[in-house]
């Protein structure tokens, strides 16, 4: 007999396939900084909705091929609202994403995913009314004195941070409620935003300020913004499937890092001595919280282990 890895089991070894999709995608997700700068001469709003209008090609097909269409029909009037009320925050969240790290925000934006989990916590509180742990209250603590600290030290309030990180928390919140897998989730959510998308990018041209078949090479890049959407979606949904909650959970953290990373040693971001400090506290809150995540994750697997298993005839 074989035995996979629990899904909430933080000391079992997660398998390979998963591990390396999971990765994948953050990795991809991390090296958005290099590819949207490329799509200039667009400004932040036609690369939007470009990227949403081939992100809807490409899931069609993909939807097509999984024979996942059966999951769109039939769903309620209450599922498809809360559907477009994802679209538009997930719309809002693309959007300032593009527009950050195309205005020289990177490190900014990477802060707002770096805060997203912990945003994401406080929200099922403040919604769902789940409790936090005390542990949990400390890094969400500290995150809010960061946020202060890059607030007061800069001069200038973080938005960009705060609504990618607030933005992407209440998406997922509602995304939770929506009774579909995630392939038919986001098809569904690109027949909501794509005709507005298309009809925008005709306009565009039509008015004759679009850039699309300004040359080939920028037409393909335009055109790559659905598969370079789609394909890290995809990944991490084929290892969220296989690796315990724990393992992505830690694993989410490649994305900002790379991105910083990528603000601070390519784009040479000014990082003075309070951005310094803010972020430092944002990751000594992002350690609390991760190490109180699989403490937490390690005695749900304990007391379950010790439970008398039933004998049955």
């Amino acid at each position: 007999m074989t035995t996979t890895p629990s899904t909430t089991d933080p000391t079992a070894r997660p398998p390979r396939s998963g591990l390396a999709a999971a990765l994948g995608a953050y990795v991809l997700w991390g090296a958005f900084p290099a590819f949207w700068p490329l799509l200039a001469p667009a400004e932040p709003v036609e690369i939007l909705a470009h990227r949403i209008a081939w992100t809807l090609v490409g899931m069609l097909v993909v939807l097509t091929a999984v024979r996942g269409w059966s999951q769109l029909r039939g769903q309620s009037a209450r599922t498809w609202l809360t559907i477009t009320a994802a679209s538009v925050l997930i719309t809002i969240n693309w959007g300032v994403y593009i527009w950050g790290v195309t205005h020289g925000r990177v490190v900014e934006s990477a802060l707002g995913y770096y805060v997203n989990p912990l945003v994401s916590v406080v929200l099922a509180v403040l919604v769902l009314g789940e409790r936090l742990r005390r542990v949990q209250w400390v890094a969400v603590g500290i995150a809010t004195v960061a946020v202060a600290v890059l607030w007061v030290g800069t001069g200038a309030l973080p938005w960009v941070a705060l609504v990618l990180a607030c933005s992407f928390g209440f998406y997922g919140l509602l995304k939770k409620r929506v009774p579909l897998a995630p392939v038919a989730g986001l098809t569904a959510e690109g027949f909501l935003l794509g005709p507005i998308a298309i009809g925008y990018l005709v306009w565009l041209q039509a008015v004759g300020v679009g850039t699309f078949g300004q040359g080939t090479g920028h037409t393909l890049l335009l055109i790559a913004a659905g598969p370079v959407t789609a394909l890290p979606l995809l990944l991490f949904a084929f290892g969220a499937k296989r690796l315990p909650l724990a393992t992505l959970g830690l694993l989410q953290y490649v994305n900002p890092t790379l991105q910083f990373a990528w603000g601070v040693l390519v784009d040479h971001e000014p990082m003075p001595p309070a951005r310094w400090v803010g972020f430092v506290l944002v990751w000594v809150a992002l350690l609390v919280f991760a190490a109180d995540s699989v403490t937490a994750s390690r005695r749900r697997v304990g007391r379950r282990s010790a439970q008398p298993t039933r004998s049955t005839v």
